[in-house]
């Protein structure tokens, strides 16, 4: 089948410059054609008439969480599995419905989530998953509070999110389980953060070794580890340590940035979730004991914006938004828009994602060969990303893999 869509204004996922009065052409699920003014397509083509309105790639969020569907997220631990997913899938098609045609899922999401997508049972965007993320005891992901006493030190905690696995033997044997499964990449923890019980935001936590063998093994499956840190400390030891993908960098300072920058690595800023929580934590349940961590963080997050684009790291597009907050998802766009330049943003959200997760050419751009995730927007994106707000109001076409989820025009 071949779709035509005709008289628009053409992103593609890098240019500042928009494509005026493009006609862009999907066969087969694939892009096949961009051109200038009108193409010669077959008689029974399906024709999209877009009136000047934009044309983009499907956005890509390369820090989502499916199954964090609570703000106490220990009690995720108490949910009958069929409940938590039937919780994801709302939350994926949330997703969807914003322009998210791809996500990275940072721990939980697994191939009978993404599968469940790809056969159409859910109505989705595509699913990047890590499987169960990996912490030390006592880390980021090990979500027992302090009071919770093991019957033997051999019992680690094993959560639907994350688990935990000490020493290099134990770190080699779950990141190899966790690909034999089937996991696209690699989570890890190496500081602190907030929404765990009994980790300061400040500590490091893993050992070099331990966080080197993790690296090693994805790079046996041609893939790679994306590592929760907040600290500048931990962004130095995720670049030294052959880290690609860095997750956070709240509390970056040059020194950090610029080594993330020299090792090649990406950081991934998720700045939605910290005023999200800030705003309405306290709203929707959020334990003292978590909102005690946000203090100051905002502002930090800012910085590190900026620190991040002096030192010429290139940046991702993240949320990490948990529960009823997922709502939230494009406010990414506006909070970051405070320091980057609008298309910085855009391009985070497409063309950067798409090569942080090895997709370059097939994601995040518009250009023949690309799959067919594409957006028609009312009006231009780069010069207002407030039309990626309103839960996708303001897209009246949505595509992905060349099959129309939406289309109102």
């Amino acid at each position: 089948m071949t779709i035509v869509f005709e008289g628009c204004r053409v992103f593609d996922g890098v240019s500042a410059e928009l494509r005026e009065n493009a006609t862009v052409v999907v066969e087969d699920g694939r892009i096949e054609e961009v051109a200038d003014g009108a193409v010669r397509a077959p008689s029974d083509a399906e024709r999209v008439t877009c009136g000047g309105r934009t044309l983009m790639p499907g956005l890509i969020d390369a820090h989502f969480h499916a199954l964090l569907v609570d703000l106490n997220i220990q009690s995720i631990d108490d949910i009958p599995a069929s409940l938590l997913y039937q919780h994801a899938r709302h939350n994926l098609e949330g997703a969807l419905r914003r322009g998210f045609t791809t996500v990275r899922d940072a721990g939980g999401a697994d191939l009978g989530l993404a599968q469940a997508v790809e056969r159409g049972l859910i109505a989705g965007p595509r699913i990047l998953f890590s499987g169960r993320g990996l912490s030390q005891t006592g880390g980021h992901g090990d979500m027992r509070n302090q009071t919770r006493f093991e019957p033997c030190a051999c019992a680690g905690y094993h959560g639907p999110i994350t688990q935990v696995a000490d020493g290099v033997d134990a770190v080699r044997q779950v990141v190899r389980e966790e690909l034999r499964k089937g996991a696209h990449q690699i989570k890890m923890m190496v500081s602190g953060g907030v929404l765990s019980p009994t980790d300061p935001i400040w500590m490091d936590q893993y050992s070099d070794e331990e966080i080197r063998v993790g690296v090693e093994e994805a790079a046996t499956r041609r893939t790679y580890v994306m590592a929760h840190a907040h600290t500048a400390s931990a962004v130095r030891r995720c670049a030294a340590l052959g880290v690609r993908s860095i997750e956070h960098g709240t509390l970056m300072d040059t020194e950090a940035a610029e080594a993330a920058a020299a090792a090649g690595a990406f950081v991934v800023p998720t700045l939605v979730t910290i005023f999200a929580m800030i705003e309405a934590g306290n709203q929707f349940g959020l334990p003292k004991i978590f909102a005690e961590k946000l203090q100051g963080l905002g502002e930090d997050g800012l910085r590190s914006l900026d620190i991040c684009r002096t030192a010429g790291v290139p940046m991702g597009f993240g949320t990490d938004l948990v529960g009823p907050l997922q709502d939230r998802q494009s406010q990414e766009f506006l909070i970051r828009s405070q320091v980057l330049a609008p298309v910085d943003v855009l391009r985070s959200a497409t063309s950067i994602n798409a090569a942080l997760v090895q997709r370059s050419g097939e994601l995040g751009t518009i250009a023949p060969g690309a799959v067919a995730d594409i957006l028609v927007v009312d009006g231009d994106p780069v010069a207002d990303l407030g039309l990626l707000q309103e839960q996708g109001r303001h897209i009246p076409v949505i595509m992905k893999d060349g099959r129309f989820h939406k289309n109102e025009l």
